[in-house]
């Protein structure tokens, strides 16, 4: 579109940024755990890619994965009219610089903030005047219609500076027709370098895509939604996904696996088995989310319609803590649940959690075992961060457990929920310990071997893989040693 084009249709030139911040940082449009990843990984920026379909003459910038620089991000100021910035809380103070530097360039440009820090607290990002005005929780509508020349006073959920004060437009709820929005994998076409994206549980080179909005699951911990997308769930037809799948693979012939990043994929029997139905005939490689819910029959349709691989949240092997944390599973339903998986030959990647409400040494040490019962092909293990707008935060302040910063200074995360008796360096070392006793058992050794044995790209990728994480477990070790010393002091002092 050129200049004139522009000036007659009266559409900004919008760039939708991820911004540069610390090395290795995931804290982008679609990462449930913002932070520097132990080993490099890079979700793609779905939630960005939405309203830039809707605006044909903008640009998605992603910043860390194609490893582009501060300097270089400011310089691109010029050729915009608005800019769009997904922050996070980890990353949030980096990312108001960068929209006053941005400014400094361009200080004819508007820049809105997105994402879900400016949700919980649209006043702190507004108190910097480079922030023009934020769209709290989904943005897609909004963003394209101030662009096309919607007053900010007309749209629903947005917050902006009016008169001295600060101005909170009504919610409009949330978007139901998910049809009518555009393909995302459109957007990677245009603007994204898909061999970029490289999380090691998945075929490499991959891409991903929503095949919902929303989750209802009470989860207390979990950010996305609690701040963003909300508990209900809606749905695209199992028509329209099906019609981007085959998109896609004729899009990106060098694709090896399809993605479906839904908060939970399989939620729903019948939807699943429909939209099983209709992605069985395109014969391709996929993976997706799941819940420990899932039954035999629906896991077998999945099978069936190419389903490879499922994140798992299993989150812990103590039942008090998945009632704690409201997970809607238990133990038993875990272990049924990955039995039929592997029956079936579904590999599982399982996640969990050290440090969620009612952990205990004894705890800690119950789920490494669980985890090494069910014997997930990988798995990993995060410390419970209790991030802003979720249940699991208002527990950590109301009960004088939250007493930590977001991250390290490189965007490491850090606990920031503690509990008597059970301190930041024992959470920390309790990671490293899961891992230990998980990875490093001769049949998990022998599966990591005969991977790299006859894959000559997993070979290479494993060893990258290796020492990222030995450099990471080197720096965890030096956290570890440094907070047991100061506490050491702190009891010699006393």
């Amino acid at each position: 579109m050129t200049q004139a084009t522009r000036g007659r249709s009266k559409v900004m030139r919008t760039l939708f940024l991820n911004p540069p911040s610390f090395d290795g940082f995931d804290g982008g449009a679609s990462s449930r755990w913002p932070a520097t990843r132990e080993i490099e990984s890079y979700w793609y920026p779905v939630w960005l890619c939405y309203p830039a379909g809707m605006l044909p003459d903008s640009k998605v910038v992603d910043a860390p994965p194609h490893k582009i620089t501060v300097m270089q991000t400011i310089e691109m100021a010029a050729d915009f009219e608005l800019l769009v910035l997904f922050t996070s809380s980890v990353g949030f103070h980096v990312d108001l610089k960068i929209a006053e530097m941005m400014k400094d360039a361009n200080s004819k440009l508007k820049v809105a903030f997105v994402g879900p820090p400016v949700t919980i607290e649209p006043e702190k990002a507004l108190q910097n005047t480079a922030v023009d005005f934020i769209v709290r929780r989904e943005f897609d509508y909004q963003i394209a219609r101030y662009a096309a020349g919607t007053p900010l006073d007309e749209l629903p959920g947005v917050s902006f500076r009016k008169n001295g004060g600060i101005i909170h437009n009504p919610e409009g709820g949330v978007i139901e027709n998910l049809d009518e929005l555009p393909w995302v994998t459109k957007t990677y076409k245009r603007d994204l370098d898909i061999t970029r994206y490289n999380v090691p549980f998945l075929l490499h080179p991959y891409i991903s895509l929503y095949t919902s909005r929303g989750c209802p699951a009470m989860c207390t911990f979990c950010l996305w939604p609690q701040t963003h997308s909300g508990h209900r769930w809606r749905l695209r037809s199992s028509d329209d996904v099906a019609a981007e799948v085959r998109y896609s693979i004729g899009a990106f012939p060098e694709v090896k696996e399809i993605f479906f990043d839904d908060d939970t994929f399989n939620y729903r029997k019948a939807r699943t088995l429909e939209l099983c139905a209709k992605l069985k005939p395109l014969k391709f490689t996929w993976s997706c989310t799941s819940r420990v819910t899932t039954d035999y029959e629906t896991l077998k349709a999945m099978k069936e319609a190419g389903c490879r691989l499922l994140i798992v949240g299993y989150e812990s092997g103590d039942p008090r803590i998945l009632k704690n944390i409201k997970k809607g599973a238990t133990v038993e339903m875990a272990l049924r649940f990955t039995e039929n998986c592997k029956k079936l030959g579904l590999v599982i990647h399982g996640d969990f959690i050290v440090g969620l409400p009612g952990e205990t040494r004894e705890t800690i040490q119950k789920t490494i075992d669980f985890a090494k019962r069910l014997d997930t092909e990988t798995i990993q293990v995060s410390i419970a961060h209790a991030l802003p707008g979720t249940e699991l935060y208002h527990y950590g302040a109301e009960n004088g457990l939250i007493n930590l910063s977001m991250g390290d200074e490189t965007g490491h995360q850090l606990p920031n929920i503690t509990y008597p008796g059970l301190d930041e360096a024992e959470l920390v070392d309790a990671v490293e310990r899961f891992y230990g006793e998980y990875y490093f058992r001769p049949r998990v050794v022998w599966r990591v071997v005969r991977k790299a044995i006859f894959n000559s790209h997993e070979r290479r990728r494993l060893g990258k893989e290796a020492r990222e994480y030995l450099a990471l477990r080197s720096k965890r070790k030096r956290f570890v040693d440094d907070q047991r010393k100061a506490v050491a002091a702190g009891a010699a002092t006393d």
